[in-house]
Parts: structure tokens; sequence; C-alpha cells
């Protein structure tokens, strides 16, 4: 168990403590070359030469290619917990550190020797990096390293750094050292307290003026600290419940019961009344308890049964083993003393109890009373009680003021629901825990909190939330609603409405209330209510309940969310707070209000938030230079959160849609302040609900230079549309380009996709890259469906959208869960480049705009000869048909799915056919019936022209043939493929000319069930392929392994429902090897040859690998839409998001050309191969050839060799024909001897 909180006087900590040297160190130390870095994925190397134009179609608002081994697709967090965030060179977000909660705020600590300390970061967190560091820590972004910054308790909203003063002010909801709610940093010195020890309330921004001075800006009405209430020692620590022991106890009967003394006030000896010890012996009284406390006050009450009595004793707190210090009233002088070790206890007779003081206020869970020295024969006692200061009621009433202490009105809990006892384990008490089951809803559990508030005053009340490492319950923690009403008259105090997570990994505590608590009373108490809050997409939920904090708040009075702070200023009195212009700049708003957000550029300063005054209204600029105000426009007509300068740029986020005097209109909660030219501008039209967060974001949007753009986070739905830009559902995000004047969907150029959640960003991080703080998912190319596939993503000219009668909601989920993909998007597409056609042609379940304006439904044409002209078939196909196969033969599109509709005044159903030349429907086939009546695969047999079709359906028109059709373009009519196969079919391909292979849940011969069936065409006959009964289950996607089709890869679901993936090999089937995890759903297969051999592997040859596409589980990795298999292992390829949080998914590849088998550098037809190596031959021998003859002349140039003359003056003159005979007779006779002299 964790002892609770400890107060201590203010001190300004030592120069050098070991903490502070550790610090330095940590600070001073030579960073390494490079601290976030990211690792560089293994390339796929698959050869794309060979195929044309390559698209990705599915399910996906954002795309990515796995460049990065912190690359993932899971979704952006929902339950309240944020990250430290960088960018990784392809600009995707990766998380740099994990937190537990919110990140408030960060800024970059350059200390004063101009030392770069590291960037600070504050919040409501309580574990960063999986540190536990509550509220505040330092981050070296060139080692990563974390050092918490301990000693705060409760959340940062707001922090500054200022080199100048060599300090970071931190401002927010919390106590620390001897302050509340604003403190210092300082240097290496630690933690300091300002000289006016916090705010009466809680501080949300610090800006530095021109001036030099520090300004905070909150909903504080004056500076203030906790302080003790006006009648101290009010709060009785329940000791009934406590276990209680005893050492040396006397063995008489009725004497010995060391609970004998619980609850006895009256100070009466007797059995059942006092506890004594053995006689002439010294003992013990412990009493251990289930929860901490920080007592203030012991009080005693002394035996003199048979002239025994305690004369001295000692109090040791538990489990520190700290004897404790006292401060009491001396009953024979009258005056004060204070003890240690041998505190005395009168036996005057006339003293019916004495009240010991702790010197020190320290939290303790148990405690043991030695009693050293007695009086008479043996020492005891009547009665004890103890006291404290803090006003808390717990979940667990046993932890509450005892009902034997007579209280009008003790703190009390009242419960509904499934609770149950939880131990305490490092938290300070033991608490509830309920499990509750979906639905989750408000009346699944609830409990209200009821303290003893016995004065009236201002209050911080906090709501203390046990972490969920402990007791192994992140994964199920959810969000709660608190409520509650502080006063009598509603008129005095706002209530309480607060929505709170409970996902943080160690104890935390939550600010739900500052202001006035009216004291309990037989007409009123104050109550707090806590119950799930319902609707969260949760199967079951931890629900827990420890305590509620009421701590009383002194204050000097005199500010209204604003006080300016001079560095160095020693002594701050009260009478001085008139001189500030900030000081009465805020005391000019209305009671209530509250300062939001500040910023300052030049010698102005702008403060926002909601507050109102006889000239402004929630935005006003002060120029700390001649302490003038600026109204702007008279501010702006509803409250400002958030506030961004870029430059002259002032971006401003709340909920207002214009400006005050209404010179300005349709700025719609997000808009800019020109500063130079002092003139409001909208972004865009805005949008539709409240701004909570304007950050800065740095992107390359039209070149390599990244420029500053604007994420705002909120309560909103969409980006609204204005000018020719409509609509854009957006769940509570939006990115503005102030270089492009638009929202980044809205750009028709490749720019990355982010959805989440930003609060906080440092852009100019020194020798390091931008840091961000949020939640978020991100892609590098934001595409809706589809997307080019190259050296790099690309976006087609057409924006895929989820059709109007669909709908997604966010999950509220931990980081780690993902969600299974919706049946959406673009489930198939082709390349058409018939007849001099220029066709992209993509079918599935959206909606998109044609050319001229109008809608279209689920299938729509690019024409990339007419200037990308889109258009759709029109309204004869119902709109919630969804298209699953495509295929054209001629110039008829054939398009099959769950389609349905009427086209020439007959319905159609499961598939359609168009005609590509004429634009137009002509005669339809037959519906499909029978089954789903939904077709799921469209082959056109090779040389052949007929189409196959595959499905859920028992009939064409009125030819029964289950699964598996064919329709004659020829004769226009439906054909039966064999009369021996019944089942349904997923998937079909064309291994030879005359085979046919289906996969699905089939029946060959109605008797032989198989997953795998072929079809020859010659013998009109199915069988089952061979080896298909090794098949754990159904195919699902069946695609060839070799060019010929003589090899198999196919996929299904097993019969325990996970995903499997296998290769035919002669008969037999062998399995990848690997199994995929559990969610894995597979829509496509595709083998591809590569740029560079793999090992050797009995799966998969050394120079191909098989791409899967959808959504594909991989261990250790989580989801990715397409993953090369190497024979080895697993790999994900390309990553996707899509709208509502959710993981994407790719339906499948389509290509120009289906040349998967021949590889740039791959392998020939034999007839070539021979041919290009006799050509090789030829020519080395011609090479030798030549090189002979050359080295022969160098060897005669060498040798000195001249040839003769080649003309002589008489050439020919001497010479004589010899007859034939004559120059032939001497080969047969012998070489002549040596020539005789």
């Amino acid at each position: 168990m964790r002892l609770p909180f400890r107060r201590r006087r203010a001190a300004r900590r030592p120069p050098f403590s070991p903490i502070s040297l550790l610090l330095t160190a940590s600070w001073l130390a030579p960073p390494p070359a490079a601290a976030i870095s990211f690792t560089p994925s293994p390339p796929a190397n698959l050869d794309l030469t060979q195929l044309g134009r390559i698209a990705l179609a599915g399910d996906f608002t954002g795309v990515s290619l796995y460049q990065f081994e912190e690359q993932n697709e899971r979704p952006f967090n929902t339950n309240g917990s944020e990250s430290l965030l960088a960018r990784m060179p392809n600009g995707a977000f990766a998380s740099v550190i994990n937190t537990d909660a919110t990140i408030q705020s960060m800024c970059t600590f350059i200390m004063g020797d101009g030392t770069m300390a590291g960037v600070v970061i504050g919040g409501n967190f309580t574990s960063l990096g999986g540190m536990e560091s509550t509220a505040i820590a330092l981050f070296n972004p060139n080692t990563s390293a974390i050092s918490p910054l301990a000693g705060l308790s409760g959340q940062v909203n707001a922090l500054l750094c200022d080199q100048e003063s060599n300090s970071v002010y931190v401002g927010g909801s919390f106590v620390g050292a001897n302050s509340t709610n604003a403190i210092a940093w300082v240097g290496t010195e630690g933690w300091t307290n300002l000289p006016f020890a916090g705010f009466n309330g809680p501080v949300t921004s610090i800006t530095k003026a021109s001036n030099g001075h520090i300004i905070f800006g909150g909903s504080f009405t004056g500076l203030g600290n906790a302080t003790a209430p006006s009648t101290p020692d009010g709060q009785v620590i329940n000791l009934s419940t406590a276990t209680i022991s005893s050492g040396s106890s006397t063995t008489s009967q009725g004497f010995s019961d060391p609970k004998n003394i619980i609850c006895k006030t009256s100070g009466a000896d007797g059995a059942g009344n006092t506890w004594l010890l053995q006689d002439n012996t010294p003992g013990f009284w412990q009493a251990t308890f289930n929860f901490g406390f920080q007592p203030t006050k012991l009080r005693l009450y002394n035996t003199r049964q048979g002239g025994r009595g305690t004369r001295t004793w000692r109090f040791t707190a538990l489990p520190i083993n700290g004897i404790m210090n006292f401060t009491y009233i001396d009953p024979a002088t009258g005056r004060n003393a204070s003890c240690t070790s041998e505190c005395p206890l009168s036996n005057n007779a006339s003293v019916k109890f004495q009240d010991f003081h702790f010197v020190n206020v320290i939290g303790m869970n148990a405690f043991r009373l030695d009693i050293s020295a007695f009086y008479g024969s043996g020492g005891g006692l009547n009665g004890i009680e103890l006291f404290g200061d803090d006003v808390f009621s717990y979940a667990i009433n046993d932890f509450n003021e005892p009902s034997c202490a007579g209280l009008e009105f003790p703190a009390t809990a009242t419960k509904t629901g499934p609770w149950v006892v939880s131990p305490s384990h490092s938290s300070t008490s033991q608490y509830l825990t309920a499990q509750l089951a979906a639905p989750i809803t408000e009346n699944s559990a609830s409990i209200v909190f009821s303290p003893d508030i016995r004065e009236s005053g201002h209050y911080s009340v906090n709501l203390y939330t046990p972490g969920c490492l402990q007791d192994n319950t992140c994964s199920s923690r959810g969000q709660i609603s608190i409520t509650g009403q502080m006063t009598a008259d509603p008129s005095k105090s706002q209530p309480i409405n607060r929505e709170l997570y409970q996902t943080n990994n160690f104890d935390k505590y939550d600010q739900i209330y500052f202001g006035r608590i009216d004291a309990s009373s037989g007409s009123f108490r104050p109550q707090v209510t806590m119950t799930p809050l319902p609707g969260q997409s949760l199967s079951s939920m931890t629900f827990v309940a420890q305590r509620v904090g009421f701590t009383l708040i002194n204050s000097t009075g005199g500010l209204n969310g604003l006080y300016e702070y001079t560095p160095g200023t020693v002594v701050v009195n009260a009478s001085d707070f008139s001189k500030s212009a900030f000081n009465r700049l805020g005391s000019s708003f209305a009671a209530g209000s509250a300062v939001n957000a500040l910023a300052t550029a030049g010698d102005v300063t702008y403060v926002a938030g909601n507050f109102t005054s006889q000239s402004v209204r929630n935005i006003v600029a002060m120029n700390g230079k001649d302490a003038s105000t600026k109204s702007l426009d008279g501010g702006l007509n509803g409250e400002v959160e958030s506030l961004f300068l870029n430059g002259t740029n002032l971006f401003v986020g709340g909920s207002f849609s214009g400006t005050l005097d209404g010179s300005v209109k349709g700025l719609n909660n997000v808009a800019v302040y020109d500063t130079d030219k002092n003139t409001w501008s909208p972004l865009g039209a805005g949008v539709d609900g409240k701004v909570l967060r304007v950050v800065g974001m740095t992107m390359n949007v039209t070149s390599s230079t990244p420029e500053v753009v604007v994420s705002v986070t909120g309560e909103f739905t969409k980006l609204q549309a204005f000018g020719n830009n409509p609509d854009v559902p957006a769940s509570g995000f939006g990115v503005w380009v102030p270089s492009q004047g638009n929202w980044l969907p809205n750009l028709d150029m490749p720019v990355e996709s982010i959805s989440g959640i930003l609060s906080s960003s440092i852009l100019d991080v020194p020798g390091a890259n931008a840091l961000y703080a949020g939640s978020v998912a991100s892609a590098i190319l934001g595409a809706s469906g589809v997307a080019t596939l190259g050296d790099t993503l690309g976006r087609f000219p057409i924006k895929i959208q989820a059709p109007s009668n669909s709908s997604s909601t966010p999950l509220a989920k931990r980081a780690d869960e993902t969600s299974v993909p919706s049946s959406g998007g673009v489930a198939a597409g082709l390349f058409d480049t018939n007849g001099g056609r220029n066709l992209t042609i993509l079918g599935g379940h959206f909606t998109t705009t044609s050319s001229n304006g109008s809608t279209i439904n689920n299938l729509v044409l690019l024409d990339g000869s007419k200037k990308d002209e889109l258009s759709g078939l029109g309204p004869e196909i119902d709109t919630n048909s969804t298209f699953r196969a495509l295929a054209v033969q001629g110039d008829v599109l054939f398009a099959g799915g769950n389609v349905t509709g009427t086209v020439n005044n007959a319905p159609v159903r499961g598939l359609i056919t168009y005609n590509l030349a004429s634009r137009s429907f002509g005669q339809q086939p037959p519906a499909l019936s029978g089954g789903g009546a939904a077709v799921s695969a469209i082959a056109i047999r090779p040389n052949g022209g007929d189409v196959y079709v595959g499905g859920s359906f028992r009939s064409a028109g009125s030819l029964e043939c289950p699964g598996v059709c064919f329709y004659s373009t020829a004769s226009s009519q439906w054909n039966q493929a064999g009369q021996n196969l019944d089942g349904t079919v997923t998937s079909m391909m064309w291994a030879k000319d005359n085979i046919l292979v289906a996969g699905g849940n089939l029946t060959v011969n109605g008797t032989v069930p198989t997953f795998l069936a072929k079809y020859d065409v010659n013998a009109q006959s199915w069988d089952a392929y061979p080896g298909s009964g090794q098949l754990p289950g159904p195919v699902q996607v069946v695609t060839a392994g070799t060019s010929d089709g003589s090899e198999l890869w196919v996929s299904g679901i097993a019969a325990n429902g996970t995903a499997y993936v296998m290769r035919s090999s002669g008969g037999n089937w062998i399995s990848v090897g690997q199994p995929l995890q559990p969610g894995t759903d597979i829509k496509g297969l595709q083998i591809f040859s590569l740029t560079s051999s793999h090992d050797s592997t009995p799966t998969i040859g050394t120079d191909e690998a098989l791409l899967l596409t959808g959504s594909i589980v991989l261990r250790d990795f989580g989801t990715a839409s397409a993953v090369v298999f190497n024979g080895t292992s697993f790999e994900p390829y390309a990553l996707t998001t899509n709208s509502g949080n959710t993981a994407g998914s790719i339906a499948r590849i389509f290509t120009e050309r289906n040349n998967f088998f021949t590889s740039s550098g791959g392998k020939l037809p034999l007839v070539f191969i021979v041919l290009i190596g006799l050509a090789i031959s030829l020519g080395l021998m011609v090479l030798l050839v030549i090189a002979g003859f050359l080295l022969d002349r160098l060897r005669k140039r060498r040798e000195g060799y001249i040839p003769a003359p080649t003309s002589m003056y008489d050439r020919g003159s001497g010479v004589q024909r010899i007859p034939p005979h004559e120059l032939l007779e001497s080969l047969g006779k012998g070489r002549p001897g040596p020539p005789q002299v």
C-alpha cells in the first residue's frame, strides 16, 4: 500500500542535491549522433516492371508502403491516452513515448548557460514510457531518456520554459511542495515555490510578455493555497474497522481485549471499557488499516483501574517506523510542551483525556503505541481517538467516519451495482471494483459520495482513481460520468458534470470541481455521483471507485483569471495587484470568467477564454509596452479554447460563429486573425462543432520543403463545405493548409492522411525534428478506396466515399486493439484497353461524383482518354448493391456481386452487362436466383470467350446451375457448367484453357464434399481437385502458383476459425507453416517475381514471393493490409487507415498486364535461352579471331617486322609465269641440303 501524499512546508531545494546532480549529469552528458531513430524494413523486392499500370483496391482512406518497422495500422487511442510523437522519414507519425493520459503542454528548456536540458512534458498522465511519472517529466531528444520530475500530484496544464530566468514555469491543477496550481522548476535546483505559492484555482496558460513578466491565465480569483479549516482536526479517523493487536496484555477477564478502548469516550473504567497490560510489564497497542491517512491529533484516555495507568508512551508511524513528535498542553502547568519517545500521560482524575498534536503531518496506514512506564502495577488505557484535517468520502464505508463518533453528518458512500472490495496493491487504500457487462449504461452501477463538510468556503474537489496496472484491468477500464451539486442555491455554483477516463496506469487524481461548497445541513448535503459513461464500445468494463477529497482553499482575492508576475520578486502584496495592466484587465471581466489561452507576438499579448466586459468578449489584445488594449472587433461571440501563433497569423479555436460586432460572420468555431492587418478570416467555412485544440504542424505539401500547417481537434463531425469543396466527414480532427487556403482532404494532390488528436507540438526542437503530443493514425498517401502502385504510391483522380446508408462509430478501445474492416470501399477493379479504350473500372460499395456533378453509386468508369472523365451506370442499379467481380469480354463489361436493379424493364440480380463502347445497357442475362443470388467470381475462358460466373445461387433464369454457370456471348444465353456440382463458390481461375478451378464449400456428384474442385470443359464434368481433402476448410481465394497453372495457392478459413494458406504440389498440399493470427481476413493472393532472390525454401521459388491482401493479423505486429510471404516469414507490405478510426483493408491488386511470372531479370522459354546461347557463342568466336589477329600484329611489330612493299617500281617486269607442272613437281621431293659455297 502506498502512503498518502505528504505536504511539507515551502523549502527551496538545496542547489546540489543528489537528485539534482543526477538530472544534471543526464542533461549534460554528450548525446549520441542520433536519438530518435527509425529502423528501415527489409525491401519487398517485388518486380513490378512487367505489369503495366498497377492499382490497390480496398476499403481505406489512407495507404502506406511499409518502409519502417515503427509503422503500424493501429487506430488512434480513444481511451484518453496519448503519446509523444515524431515523424518518420516517409512522413508517417510514430509514437516515441506512450503515456496513459493526455499531454497538455510541452516546451524546450534551454538553461541560462545555453545548455538544452531537454523537452519538458506536462499533462494528466501517471506513466511516461512505462515509467511512473506523475503530471510532468523531462525528455531528452538526444538520448530519448525520461527523467520524472517527482514532487507534483495532480495535472499540469501549462508550461513556459524561460531561459532568461533559468526556469520552467508550471501551471495546472496540482499540489507540490507548498504550492497549489503554480510552481517553478529552476535550473538544476529543482522545484521552487513561487513567492505567491500558487492560486486558488487552476492555471490553464502561461506566456511571457514583452516586458519580461510572466502572465498566468486560468480560473482563479486570487493567490492562494490549501489551508486548514478554521476548526482544525475535525475529521474523525475510523479506528473501529482497523485490525487491533497488542503485546503483553493482561489475562484478567474483561481487560485483555485491546478493542475495549475503541469508540469509548466516557473515560469510565471497568471490564469491557479498559485495556490493561500485565503487571509491571511494558507493552504496546497497535492498529492496522486498509487505507492511508494523515493524522493531525491524537486523543488518549488514561485508565485508573486499580490504581493503574500509563505514565509514558511513544507513537510509531508504520510502515515507515518513524517515532512521531507531538506538542501538547501540560495539564499540570497549563503550558505548551513537546515530546517524542517518552510522552507523558497524566493520571489526574480530573483530566478526562489529553490531546497531542502531531508536529509533522505524514501519511501512514498503521501505528503502534508503546507504553514504557506506568502508574501503580501496570499501564493501560480507557480510550483512544485519532483526528485529521483531510476531508474524504471513501467508497468503502468502513474507511469513513465511524458511526460511534456521534457525528451529525458523517462522511458516507451509497452504492448500487456488483461492487466487490479490491486489495490496495500499491494504492493508498483498498477500493471497490465492479465488473460490468455490455451494454454499459448509467444504471449498470453507481456510487454517491457524501462528505462531512463542516465549513462553507471555496474548495478543490478531487476524484482519486487507482491505477490499472496493479490489478491488470487496463484493457477493460473505460470512461465515467461525474455529476454533483455543491451549494444549496444552484445559482451560487456550477454543477459538476465531467467525463473522465479510468485508464491511468498508476494512481492519480482529477480535479472535478473548484468553487464554493456549502456546509452540510439538515436541508442540504453536497454530493458527488459517479456512474459509467453510457454507450461505450466495451464488451465488459471494469469500474473502480476509491475516494473523493475536499480541500479548503485560502485566497487573497483581487484577481480574475489573469496575474502578472515579475521574476525576482521576493514578496507579493495583494495591495499591488492594481498596478498591473493585466491584473486590471482580468478584474474588468465579469464574475465567473476564465482565461483559457495566452499568446504573445512582439509587444502584444493575446488573451482568450470565456469572459465578458464592457468592451470585449472572449478575446482581447494587451500591449505590454503602453498597457493599451485592443478589442479585435469586439472579440468573438463565443468561448475561445485554444490559440496558435505562426508569424503574423493567430489561429483561434473554440465555440463561436463570428465577431461580436457582427463585422465578420461564418467563422464557425475556427478562424485566423492577421496581427498586421488586424483582420479576421474564416478557415474555409469552419467546422460544425467546438474546437478544443489548435496545434501547429509541419508538412511537405507542394515541395520537399516543409511548411507550417494547422491542426484542429474538437467535437465536430465535418469540415464544412465552401466554394467548390463539399462537406468532408471528420471525426473531430482536421488540418488546414494556409498556403493552399483549404483543408487537407480537399487538396487535389498526393498528400498524407491524418486522423486522431493533437494536443501540443514543438516545431523547433534544437538539433532534432519537431515533436508532437497526441494520438493519431496516419498514412503516407490520403486516397479513398483505390491507389496506384509503382515506385511510390499515387492517387487516382477520384474521391471514393462510403455510401450514405453506411456509418461507423469510433471505438473506445486500448491502443493494442484493432477492428475488423467493413465490407465497403472498392472490392474489384480492372484496366480496360480493348478497342483503343483507356478505362479504369472500379466496383464495390461506395459513392462518388461524376464529372457532371451527379452521384455515382458502386461502379465507376474513369476514362483516361477523356481527361479522366468519371461516369457511372445510372439509376437502373439499386444503390444498395455491391459489386465484387468485374471482367471485360470485347466491348462488354460483366459486373457481379450482390446486385439488384431493373434494366430495360426487367429485373436483374447477381450479374449485369454494360456495353463500354456505346456506354449503355444492352440485353441483360436472365437474373440469378436461389441462395444469396450473388456473384463472387467471374472468369472468362481463355481463347474461348464464354463468361463463367461463380457464387451463391441455384439458377440462372430458368436454368438450374448451382454455384457455377457460364454465359455464352455468342448465343447470349446461360449454360450449365456440368451437372454434378453443388454449393457456394467464392473464387475461380482458369488453370488451363479447358480446366476451371473453383474454391468454396462444394459437393461433387452429390456425395463428395470438397473445398476445391476442377471442371473439365471437354468432359463437361466436375471432380474434386487432387489432394483437396487435405485442405482444412472452405477455400476463399485461389491463384496460380506457376505460369502453366499446374500448381495453385489457396487460402481459406479452417474449421477452428483461423486462416490458412497452402500450396499444391503434385497432388499434395504444403502449408506455409506459420499460423496467421485470429481475425485474419484474406481477400486476395498473387505470386510476384522478384528483383532479388531469397533463400531457398520448400514452399516457394527463390525468385518469387506471395502477396496476401485483405486484413492480415501478424504475430507481434498486428494487422497489415498487404503482406509478403517469402517462404520463411510474413512481412508487412502495405498498411491502411480508414474512417471511423478503424484499420482499412486491401481487397485486391489489379494490373494492366498479368505478367506475374515474367521478371525483368527472370526466366525465359527454353527456345529463347538456346538461341541466346548460340548467339553468345558465335560472338565469342568472332572476338577470339579478332583478338588473335591483333595479338599477332602486335608480336610482329615488337619483333621488328616490316611489311613488304606493296608497290614496287619493277613489279611485274621480271616475273615470269611458271607452268603448273613445274610448280607441283617439287612437292614430293625432300628438302634440299644446305647451300654450298
